[in-house]
């Protein structure tokens, strides 16, 4: 067994039971930060010689995309999304561009130690012959049309292009990733290479440099665009990864996704990439817990797998963030159901029926409580029962581009916070 292996199955056992050591002469009553640093933010052509020719000014961010112990203390496995991409307004239509079209979406170890941190390692994600592959959109009519850093010229789609957003190590010295475009659950080996994307049947996903296989369901296929599989979390008992779509699907149409409440969590063998569960989950009403927000503006960004059926997740707003405790047991099994059919009307989404009982949860910590912490928060790690960490996701410090294509940064850094919490998760 793979010393990572044994480190998860540790953590598991520690938050399976109850802590041992006596308690505190002077308990801690609210969540308290241990430490907050800043990652360092080389220029992406720095940062991946050989691949990204013109920077336009962007440095590496976008790391905390994922968050995962990378075995040693203090070091984390991180994940960069699709790289920088904006949305302006170019002739009243809203365009998605890719400033830096050759990116490749990056897994990056970071190493934190004496209130500094430092980067370790950057492994570009590669085709199966080892060339680098792009962040750019898949498919025209599924994906949204690529444009160039002023959204005046279209570039071409990419087949290979991935939006990861979470990350678990497989054990074996690769990875597992979850990506926004399909959706798709992605198997990474350690030197970068691409080793398997599973997508939704019926996908037709065609022209990959690497091995695509149809096993999630058809029905994930309709998520709305940028809202994919945002969240990943593995239990080495069994066997099993559990991931989060990040808002409830676009089905039957966008204007019912950003309305409903209803997101869907997916269980899957880690050895064959094919479902074993679904269940509904019921996000919060934004009216209470963002009322700054929209009801659309829900997210999950962040799963932890405590034990069998029982998860760590987060809910967010860009502004707020909540983490909550999911019991599976007692919902509602819906994979191979109708639900999990597109055709089915009403939708889950539009219309909660009565014979689905939702995930049950409750609220373990309200990271909107705690003072100093950086919006956007997208990577949470559990370090023990009572010791959590969490990364913002900065987007590369993307704002507006001067009339010469270079970037004008927010300034908004990317950050790693370690936490103690009052009580233990469990």
């Amino acid at each position: 067994m793979s010393r990572h292996l044994v480190a998860a199955l540790a953590i598991g056992t520690a938050l399976a039971g109850t802590l041992a050591a006596p308690a505190a002469a002077s308990p801690v009553k609210e969540p308290r930060i241990l430490s907050d640093v800043t990652l360092p933010a080389p220029d992406l052509a720095a940062f991946e010689p050989g691949i990204v020719q013109d920077s336009r000014g962007v440095k590496l961010g976008g790391v905390g995309s994922g968050l995962y112990p990378a075995g040693r203390e203090g070091e984390y496995w991180m994940v960069t999304d699709r790289g920088p991409n904006g949305e302006p307004k170019v002739n009243g239509e809203k365009r998605r561009t890719f400033p830096v079209p050759e990116f490749a979406p990056a897994i990056v170890r970071v190493a934190v130690r004496h209130g500094t941190a430092r980067i370790v390692r950057g492994i570009p994600l590669k085709k199966s012959d080892g060339t680098p592959i792009t962040g750019l959109s898949n498919q025209s009519g599924h994906d949204e049309a690529p444009y160039t850093w002023d959204g005046l010229t279209t570039l071409p789609y990419d087949a290979n292009g991935l939006d990861t957003e979470d990350i678990v190590t497989d054990g074996r010295g690769g990875f597992w990733l979850v990506d926004e475009y399909s959706p798709s659950l992605v198997h990474v080996a350690g030197d970068g290479r691409v080793l398997t994307r599973y997508v939704p049947k019926g996908l037709g996903l065609t022209g990959a440099g690497y091995p695509v296989r149809e096993t999630l369901p058809a029905v994930f296929a309709g998520r709305q665009q940028n809202r994919g599989i945002e969240a990943l979390g593995i239990s080495p008992s069994e066997r099993a990864l559990y991931l989060a779509v990040q808002s409830p699907l676009a089905n039957p149409d966008k204007k019912t996704g950003k309305a409903s409440s209803i997101a869907r969590i997916l269980r899957v063998d880690l050895r064959t990439g094919r479902p074993t569960g679904e269940w509904a989950y019921k996000m919060e009403d934004v009216a209470t817990f963002d009322p700054a927000a929209e009801q659309g503006d829900m997210k999950i960004s962040a799963l932890n797998v405590l034990k069998p059926g029982r998860l760590l997740l987060q809910e967010r707003t860009d502004a707020v963030a909540r983490l909550y405790t999911v019991d599976l047991r007692k919902a509602t099994d819906l994979l191979g159901g109708r639900y999990d059919d597109p055709a089915t009307t009403p939708s889950l989404e539009a219309s909660l029926p009565a014979d689905v009982t939702v995930a049950a949860k409750s609220l373990t910590v309200d990271l909107a409580a705690i003072d100093g912490l950086p919006g956007k928060i997208e990577g949470v790690a559990v370090l023990d029962p009572r010791t959590i960490a969490i990364a913002n996701d900065n987007d590369f410090g993307v704002g507006t581009f001067d009339a010469n294509g270079r970037l004008v940064d927010t300034g908004i850094p990317s950050r790693i916070l370690t936490i103690r919490l009052p009580r233990p998760i469990g």
